[in-house]
Protein backbone atom coordinates (compact mmCIF):
# COMPACT_ATOMS: atom_id res chain seq x y z
CA UNK A 1 0.00 0.00 0.00
CA UNK A 2 1.22 3.26 -1.14
CA UNK A 3 1.83 6.29 1.37
CA UNK A 4 0.02 9.63 0.52
CA UNK A 5 1.17 12.84 1.26
CA UNK A 6 -1.72 12.88 3.51
CA UNK A 7 -0.16 10.55 5.79
CA UNK A 8 0.69 12.39 9.55
CA UNK A 9 3.89 10.73 9.17
CA UNK A 10 5.33 12.14 6.13
CA UNK A 11 3.93 15.62 7.61
CA UNK A 12 5.66 15.22 10.16
CA UNK A 13 9.23 14.02 9.01
CA UNK A 14 8.22 17.07 6.19
CA UNK A 15 8.36 19.75 8.79
CA UNK A 16 10.98 17.89 11.37
CA UNK A 17 13.45 18.91 7.61
CA UNK A 18 13.10 22.84 9.22
CA UNK A 19 14.36 24.58 12.52
CA UNK A 20 17.54 25.32 12.78
CA UNK A 21 18.17 27.21 10.02
CA UNK A 22 14.49 29.26 11.03
CA UNK A 23 16.01 29.66 13.96
CA UNK A 24 19.09 31.61 12.48
CA UNK A 25 16.75 33.70 10.01
CA UNK A 26 15.09 34.97 13.46
CA UNK A 27 17.81 36.42 15.07
CA UNK A 28 19.00 37.85 11.66
CA UNK A 29 15.92 39.43 10.94
CA UNK A 30 15.72 41.97 14.02
CA UNK A 31 15.06 45.10 14.07
CA UNK A 32 18.30 46.18 12.23
CA UNK A 33 17.75 44.11 9.04
CA UNK A 34 14.03 46.03 8.98
CA UNK A 35 15.22 49.05 9.29
CA UNK A 36 18.33 49.13 7.23
CA UNK A 37 16.63 47.25 4.08
CA UNK A 38 13.87 50.11 4.52
CA UNK A 39 16.54 52.48 3.88
CA UNK A 40 17.57 50.75 1.44
CA UNK A 41 14.59 50.75 -0.65
CA UNK A 42 14.20 54.64 -0.05
CA UNK A 43 17.71 55.40 -0.83
CA UNK A 44 18.40 53.50 -3.98
CA UNK A 45 14.26 52.72 -5.00
CA UNK A 46 14.74 48.50 -6.39
CA UNK A 47 18.74 48.93 -7.37
CA UNK A 48 19.86 47.09 -4.49
CA UNK A 49 18.20 43.85 -4.72
CA UNK A 50 20.84 42.06 -6.61
CA UNK A 51 22.92 43.02 -3.33
CA UNK A 52 20.47 41.47 -0.98
CA UNK A 53 20.50 38.01 -3.11
CA UNK A 54 24.22 37.63 -2.99
CA UNK A 55 24.42 38.11 0.65
CA UNK A 56 22.16 35.19 0.17
CA UNK A 57 23.86 33.25 -1.57
CA UNK A 58 26.60 33.85 0.24
CA UNK A 59 24.64 32.52 4.05
CA UNK A 60 23.55 29.79 2.00
CA UNK A 61 26.89 28.87 1.76
CA UNK A 62 28.00 29.94 5.56
CA UNK A 63 24.53 27.93 7.13
CA UNK A 64 25.22 24.65 4.97
CA UNK A 65 29.44 24.64 6.31
CA UNK A 66 27.90 25.26 10.12
CA UNK A 67 25.22 22.12 9.48
CA UNK A 68 28.12 20.10 8.38
CA UNK A 69 30.17 20.75 10.75
CA UNK A 70 27.34 20.39 13.61
CA UNK A 71 26.59 16.74 12.04
CA UNK A 72 30.12 15.99 11.04
CA UNK A 73 32.22 16.65 14.13
CA UNK A 74 31.77 14.96 17.72
CA UNK A 75 32.52 18.23 19.89
CA UNK A 76 31.00 21.82 19.77
CA UNK A 77 32.57 23.82 17.45
CA UNK A 78 34.79 25.66 20.09
CA UNK A 79 36.01 22.50 21.75
CA UNK A 80 36.88 21.84 18.05
CA UNK A 81 38.66 24.67 17.62
CA UNK A 82 40.45 24.49 21.21
CA UNK A 83 41.77 21.07 20.42
CA UNK A 84 42.84 21.73 17.05
CA UNK A 85 44.33 25.41 17.76
CA UNK A 86 44.16 25.86 21.41
CA UNK A 87 42.00 27.20 23.77
CA UNK A 88 43.15 30.85 22.95
CA UNK A 89 41.47 30.53 19.60
CA UNK A 90 38.11 29.02 20.95
CA UNK A 91 38.03 31.71 23.57
CA UNK A 92 38.83 34.71 21.31
CA UNK A 93 35.97 33.07 18.90
CA UNK A 94 33.60 32.97 22.14
CA UNK A 95 34.10 36.31 23.73
CA UNK A 96 33.97 37.99 20.17
CA UNK A 97 30.10 36.90 19.59
CA UNK A 98 29.30 37.47 23.13
CA UNK A 99 30.76 41.32 23.11
CA UNK A 100 28.93 41.30 19.81
CA UNK A 101 25.63 39.94 21.39
CA UNK A 102 25.85 42.18 24.29
CA UNK A 103 26.72 45.63 22.26
CA UNK A 104 23.68 44.68 19.83
CA UNK A 105 20.69 43.60 22.06
CA UNK A 106 20.00 46.88 23.40
CA UNK A 107 19.05 47.82 19.83
CA UNK A 108 16.80 44.48 19.95
CA UNK A 109 15.46 45.80 23.44
CA UNK A 110 14.47 49.62 21.26
CA UNK A 111 13.05 47.48 18.22
CA UNK A 112 10.12 46.46 20.95
CA UNK A 113 9.55 49.96 21.53
CA UNK A 114 9.59 50.84 17.97
CA UNK A 115 7.15 48.14 17.55
CA UNK A 116 4.98 49.68 20.28
CA UNK A 117 5.25 53.25 20.56
CA UNK A 118 3.55 53.86 16.90
CA UNK A 119 0.54 52.24 18.30
CA UNK A 120 0.21 53.48 21.75
CA UNK A 121 1.31 56.43 23.84
CA UNK A 122 3.81 54.69 26.29
CA UNK A 123 5.28 56.93 28.54
CA UNK A 124 9.00 56.60 30.33
CA UNK A 125 7.50 54.27 32.94
CA UNK A 126 5.52 52.71 30.60
CA UNK A 127 8.99 52.18 28.61
CA UNK A 128 10.55 50.56 32.07
CA UNK A 129 8.11 48.33 32.82
CA UNK A 130 7.81 47.01 29.70
CA UNK A 131 11.33 45.86 29.15
CA UNK A 132 11.39 45.15 32.79
CA UNK A 133 8.39 42.82 32.41
CA UNK A 134 9.36 41.39 28.93
CA UNK A 135 13.12 40.64 30.13
CA UNK A 136 12.02 38.77 33.18
CA UNK A 137 9.37 37.03 31.48
CA UNK A 138 11.81 35.28 28.77
CA UNK A 139 14.17 34.93 32.11
CA UNK A 140 11.58 32.91 33.85
CA UNK A 141 10.78 31.12 30.81
CA UNK A 142 14.75 30.00 30.23
CA UNK A 143 15.23 28.69 33.57
CA UNK A 144 11.46 27.26 33.64
CA UNK A 145 11.67 24.75 30.40
CA UNK A 146 13.69 21.39 31.14
CA UNK A 147 14.30 21.56 27.33
CA UNK A 148 14.41 24.44 25.62
CA UNK A 149 15.06 23.78 22.06
CA UNK A 150 11.55 22.48 20.87
CA UNK A 151 9.88 25.30 22.38
CA UNK A 152 12.25 27.84 20.53
CA UNK A 153 11.76 26.00 17.23
CA UNK A 154 8.45 26.48 17.33
CA UNK A 155 8.08 29.78 18.66
CA UNK A 156 10.61 31.25 15.74
CA UNK A 157 8.52 29.59 13.07
CA UNK A 158 4.96 31.36 14.84
CA UNK A 159 7.25 34.28 14.62
CA UNK A 160 8.39 33.76 11.40
CA UNK A 161 4.98 33.42 10.31
CA UNK A 162 3.99 36.64 11.94
CA UNK A 163 6.36 39.06 9.94
CA UNK A 164 5.63 37.28 6.40
CA UNK A 165 2.20 38.27 7.20
CA UNK A 166 2.97 41.31 8.63
CA UNK A 167 5.55 42.43 5.32
CA UNK A 168 3.74 40.62 2.69
CA UNK A 169 0.07 42.23 3.48
CA UNK A 170 2.19 45.33 3.20
CA UNK A 171 3.94 44.56 0.01
CA UNK A 172 0.88 43.89 -1.41
CA UNK A 173 -0.84 47.38 -0.77
CA UNK A 174 2.59 49.17 -2.45
CA UNK A 175 1.81 47.92 -5.83
CA UNK A 176 5.10 47.53 -6.84
CA UNK A 177 6.37 47.73 -10.70
CA UNK A 178 6.93 44.42 -11.91
CA UNK A 179 9.33 44.95 -14.56
CA UNK A 180 11.20 47.32 -11.96
CA UNK A 181 11.40 44.74 -9.70
CA UNK A 182 12.89 42.06 -12.42
CA UNK A 183 15.34 44.84 -13.39
CA UNK A 184 16.34 45.27 -9.85
CA UNK A 185 18.19 42.05 -9.70
CA UNK A 186 20.43 42.85 -12.47
CA UNK A 187 23.70 43.89 -11.07
CA UNK A 188 24.16 47.73 -11.05
CA UNK A 189 26.13 50.76 -8.77
CA UNK A 190 23.42 53.61 -8.46
CA UNK A 191 25.26 56.97 -8.69
CA UNK A 192 25.21 57.13 -5.41
CA UNK A 193 27.55 54.94 -4.56
CA UNK A 194 30.46 55.49 -7.54
CA UNK A 195 32.69 57.44 -5.12
CA UNK A 196 35.66 55.92 -2.69
CA UNK A 197 34.71 52.55 -1.58
CA UNK A 198 36.79 53.85 1.69
CA UNK A 199 34.69 56.39 4.18
CA UNK A 200 36.83 59.98 4.03
CA UNK A 201 36.46 62.61 6.10
CA UNK A 202 35.57 66.27 4.19
CA UNK A 203 34.95 69.64 5.04
CA UNK A 204 31.37 70.51 4.69
CA UNK A 205 30.42 73.88 4.65
CA UNK A 206 26.89 74.85 6.07
CA UNK A 207 23.59 76.23 3.69
CA UNK A 208 24.04 79.86 2.85
CA UNK A 209 27.53 80.06 5.07
CA UNK A 210 30.63 80.18 2.85
CA UNK A 211 32.74 79.11 6.47
CA UNK A 212 33.30 75.65 7.12
CA UNK A 213 31.61 73.81 9.69
CA UNK A 214 34.42 71.38 10.37
CA UNK A 215 35.36 67.71 8.85
CA UNK A 216 32.45 65.37 8.62
CA UNK A 217 32.88 61.91 7.43
CA UNK A 218 31.45 61.01 3.95
CA UNK A 219 30.56 57.49 3.63
CA UNK A 220 27.72 56.61 1.11
CA UNK A 221 28.48 52.95 1.35
CA UNK A 222 27.51 52.42 4.96
CA UNK A 223 23.73 51.58 4.17
CA UNK A 224 24.79 48.89 1.74
CA UNK A 225 27.35 47.47 3.87
CA UNK A 226 24.57 47.02 6.83
CA UNK A 227 22.14 45.48 4.55
CA UNK A 228 24.74 42.84 3.68
CA UNK A 229 25.69 41.99 7.68
CA UNK A 230 22.66 41.80 8.66
CA UNK A 231 21.85 39.26 5.65
CA UNK A 232 24.90 37.50 5.51
CA UNK A 233 25.40 36.95 9.49
CA UNK A 234 28.75 34.74 9.83
CA UNK A 235 27.62 34.87 13.92
CA UNK A 236 24.12 32.89 13.07
CA UNK A 237 25.98 30.27 10.85
CA UNK A 238 28.19 29.13 13.19
CA UNK A 239 25.67 29.23 15.43
CA UNK A 240 23.91 26.66 13.24
CA UNK A 241 26.61 24.02 13.87
CA UNK A 242 25.42 23.81 17.98
CA UNK A 243 21.54 24.60 16.19
CA UNK A 244 21.58 20.84 14.55
CA UNK A 245 23.54 19.12 17.22
CA UNK A 246 20.50 20.15 19.97
CA UNK A 247 17.97 19.00 16.98
CA UNK A 248 19.87 15.81 17.29
CA UNK A 249 21.04 15.39 13.74
CA UNK A 250 24.02 12.99 12.76
CA UNK A 251 25.14 12.18 8.84
CA UNK A 252 21.77 10.83 7.92
CA UNK A 253 20.23 14.05 8.15
CA UNK A 254 22.17 15.47 6.08
CA UNK A 255 19.61 15.70 2.97
CA UNK A 256 17.36 17.20 5.65
CA UNK A 257 19.85 19.67 6.70
CA UNK A 258 20.87 21.32 3.72
CA UNK A 259 17.11 21.67 2.63
CA UNK A 260 16.94 23.41 6.19
CA UNK A 261 19.86 25.60 5.04
CA UNK A 262 18.18 27.00 2.10
CA UNK A 263 14.57 27.43 2.86
CA UNK A 264 15.72 29.44 6.46
CA UNK A 265 18.12 31.42 4.25
CA UNK A 266 15.01 31.67 1.42
CA UNK A 267 12.74 32.90 4.27
CA UNK A 268 15.45 35.54 5.47
CA UNK A 269 15.78 37.06 1.81
CA UNK A 270 12.32 36.90 0.79
CA UNK A 271 11.38 38.70 3.76
CA UNK A 272 14.23 41.56 3.70
CA UNK A 273 13.17 41.79 -0.22
CA UNK A 274 9.05 42.18 0.76
CA UNK A 275 10.37 45.38 3.24
CA UNK A 276 13.10 46.40 0.43
CA UNK A 277 10.34 46.40 -2.35
CA UNK A 278 7.40 48.09 -0.29
CA UNK A 279 10.05 51.01 0.80
CA UNK A 280 11.21 51.39 -2.50
CA UNK A 281 7.51 51.64 -4.23
CA UNK A 282 6.44 54.32 -1.11
CA UNK A 283 8.84 55.98 0.43
CA UNK A 284 11.50 56.64 -2.64
CA UNK A 285 11.27 60.21 -3.66
CA UNK A 286 8.61 60.85 -1.06
CA UNK A 287 11.11 60.41 2.27
CA UNK A 288 14.22 61.65 2.75
CA UNK A 289 16.71 58.05 4.26
CA UNK A 290 18.24 60.09 6.89
CA UNK A 291 14.60 60.72 8.13
CA UNK A 292 14.39 57.09 9.07
CA UNK A 293 16.25 56.44 12.07
CA UNK A 294 14.21 53.32 13.67
CA UNK A 295 12.12 50.58 12.19
CA UNK A 296 8.99 52.60 13.84
CA UNK A 297 9.48 55.82 11.54
CA UNK A 298 9.28 53.32 8.53
CA UNK A 299 5.77 52.22 10.27
CA UNK A 300 5.07 55.97 10.81
CA UNK A 301 5.88 56.92 7.13
CA UNK A 302 3.83 54.22 5.97
CA UNK A 303 0.74 55.33 7.38
CA UNK A 304 -0.59 58.06 5.80
CA UNK A 305 -0.34 56.12 2.48
CA UNK A 306 -1.35 52.31 3.68
CA UNK A 307 -3.85 53.71 6.79
CA UNK A 308 -3.77 52.33 9.86
CA UNK A 309 -4.07 48.72 9.24
CA UNK A 310 -1.70 48.48 7.34
CA UNK A 311 0.73 50.04 9.60
CA UNK A 312 -0.92 47.59 12.28
CA UNK A 313 0.72 44.70 10.67
CA UNK A 314 3.88 46.25 9.70
CA UNK A 315 4.52 47.27 13.13
CA UNK A 316 3.01 43.42 14.11
CA UNK A 317 5.84 41.98 11.50
CA UNK A 318 8.47 44.56 13.93
CA UNK A 319 7.29 43.17 16.95
CA UNK A 320 7.93 39.76 15.70
CA UNK A 321 11.29 40.49 14.56
CA UNK A 322 12.32 42.08 17.58
CA UNK A 323 11.02 39.19 19.79
CA UNK A 324 12.34 36.74 17.79
CA UNK A 325 15.93 38.62 17.48
CA UNK A 326 15.48 39.81 21.39
CA UNK A 327 15.87 35.80 22.41
CA UNK A 328 18.22 34.22 20.15
CA UNK A 329 20.57 36.54 20.22
CA UNK A 330 21.19 36.47 23.92
CA UNK A 331 21.42 32.40 23.61
CA UNK A 332 23.96 32.96 21.16
CA UNK A 333 26.31 34.79 22.64
CA UNK A 334 25.31 32.98 25.83
CA UNK A 335 26.47 29.68 24.20
CA UNK A 336 29.48 30.89 22.50
CA UNK A 337 31.48 32.26 25.86
CA UNK A 338 30.20 28.83 27.90
CA UNK A 339 32.12 26.78 24.48
CA UNK A 340 34.92 29.27 23.94
CA UNK A 341 35.58 29.23 28.07
CA UNK A 342 35.52 25.32 27.83
CA UNK A 343 32.23 24.81 29.88
CA UNK A 344 28.79 22.76 29.09
CA UNK A 345 27.15 24.50 25.89
CA UNK A 346 24.19 23.40 24.91
CA UNK A 347 21.21 25.34 25.33
CA UNK A 348 19.63 23.69 28.69
CA UNK A 349 23.04 24.38 30.67
CA UNK A 350 23.33 26.24 33.54
CA UNK A 351 26.14 28.53 32.14
CA UNK A 352 24.34 28.59 28.49
CA UNK A 353 21.44 30.18 30.78
CA UNK A 354 23.42 32.63 33.04
CA UNK A 355 25.46 33.91 30.59
CA UNK A 356 22.08 34.24 28.40
CA UNK A 357 20.93 36.22 31.03
CA UNK A 358 23.86 38.17 31.41
CA UNK A 359 23.80 39.44 27.80
CA UNK A 360 19.91 40.25 28.27
CA UNK A 361 20.39 41.81 31.41
CA UNK A 362 23.32 44.42 29.70
CA UNK A 363 20.89 45.11 26.71
CA UNK A 364 17.94 46.03 28.72
CA UNK A 365 20.33 48.42 30.66
CA UNK A 366 21.65 50.24 28.11
CA UNK A 367 18.18 50.27 26.21
CA UNK A 368 16.98 52.28 29.32
CA UNK A 369 20.10 54.23 30.96
CA UNK A 370 21.47 55.41 27.75
CA UNK A 371 20.64 58.32 25.55
CA UNK A 372 21.34 58.57 21.80
CA UNK A 373 24.29 60.38 21.90
CA UNK A 374 25.46 58.65 24.48
CA UNK A 375 25.29 54.83 22.64
CA UNK A 376 27.77 56.32 20.31
CA UNK A 377 30.44 55.03 22.27
CA UNK A 378 28.53 51.32 22.16
CA UNK A 379 28.39 51.80 18.60
CA UNK A 380 31.94 52.02 18.18
CA UNK A 381 32.98 49.17 20.37
CA UNK A 382 30.60 46.70 18.83
CA UNK A 383 31.78 48.08 15.79
CA UNK A 384 35.53 47.23 17.12
CA UNK A 385 34.52 44.09 17.99
CA UNK A 386 32.67 43.23 14.26
CA UNK A 387 36.29 44.09 13.20
CA UNK A 388 38.09 41.61 15.17
CA UNK A 389 35.32 38.90 15.52
CA UNK A 390 33.72 38.64 12.21
CA UNK A 391 37.24 37.51 10.37
CA UNK A 392 37.76 35.08 13.39
CA UNK A 393 34.42 33.50 13.15
CA UNK A 394 34.80 33.10 9.15
CA UNK A 395 38.17 31.29 9.22
CA UNK A 396 37.44 29.05 12.21
CA UNK A 397 33.92 28.51 9.88
CA UNK A 398 36.12 27.38 6.70
CA UNK A 399 38.92 25.75 8.90
CA UNK A 400 36.33 23.23 10.73
CA UNK A 401 34.71 22.70 7.18
CA UNK A 402 38.00 21.58 5.84
CA UNK A 403 38.85 19.39 8.68
CA UNK A 404 37.68 15.44 8.31
CA UNK A 405 35.22 13.14 10.23
CA UNK A 406 35.39 10.32 12.40
CA UNK A 407 35.04 7.91 8.89
CA UNK A 408 37.52 10.46 6.91
CA UNK A 409 35.51 12.15 5.22
CA UNK A 410 35.91 16.20 4.16
CA UNK A 411 33.15 17.78 6.56
CA UNK A 412 31.63 20.14 3.90
CA UNK A 413 31.61 19.70 0.32
CA UNK A 414 33.43 21.70 -2.59
CA UNK A 415 30.57 24.02 -2.85
CA UNK A 416 30.42 24.91 0.43
CA UNK A 417 33.81 25.54 1.07
CA UNK A 418 33.96 27.94 -1.69
CA UNK A 419 30.81 30.00 -0.83
CA UNK A 420 32.30 30.20 2.53
CA UNK A 421 35.81 31.48 1.18
CA UNK A 422 33.89 34.22 -1.39
CA UNK A 423 32.11 34.79 2.25
CA UNK A 424 35.85 34.97 4.18
CA UNK A 425 36.84 37.40 1.86
CA UNK A 426 33.47 39.77 2.01
CA UNK A 427 33.79 39.54 6.00
CA UNK A 428 37.91 40.41 5.78
CA UNK A 429 36.68 43.86 3.47
CA UNK A 430 33.89 45.11 5.38
CA UNK A 431 36.06 44.54 8.34
CA UNK A 432 38.62 47.34 6.80
CA UNK A 433 35.94 49.27 6.14
CA UNK A 434 34.67 49.36 9.43
CA UNK A 435 38.50 49.57 10.77
CA UNK A 436 38.74 52.75 9.08
CA UNK A 437 35.46 54.01 9.75
CA UNK A 438 36.45 53.67 13.35
CA UNK A 439 39.76 55.49 12.83
CA UNK A 440 37.65 58.45 11.62
CA UNK A 441 35.11 58.15 13.92
CA UNK A 442 37.54 58.23 17.10
CA UNK A 443 39.51 61.43 15.29
CA UNK A 444 36.37 63.09 14.98
CA UNK A 445 35.49 63.32 18.89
Amino acid sequence: MSTSVEDPGVVRRFWSSFGPAIIVACVVLGPGSILTSSKIGCQFGYQMEWALVGAGLLMVGAIATGMRIGVSLQDSPCRELAWRLGRPVALLAGVSVFLMASCFQFSNNLGVLAAIEPLLDVSNTGRIVLLVGLNGLLVTCLFGLQKLYMPLERLMMILMALMLLGFAANLVWSNPNGFAVLLGLVPSVPDQLSGSFLPRLEQVAEVGNSTADGPKMIDPWITLQGLIVTTFSIGGAFYQAYLVKEKGWGRGQLGQGLIDSIVGTVILVGITLMVMITAASVLAGNVKPEDLKSAGDVAQQLEPLFGRYAKILFCLGIFAGAISSFLVNSIVGGTLLADGLGLDARIDSVWTKRFTVLVMLIGMLVALATSAQGRVPLIIFAQAVTVLGGPVLAFSLLYLGTRRDAQGNRVASWWMLAITGCGLLVVVTLAVRTAVRIWLQVSLM
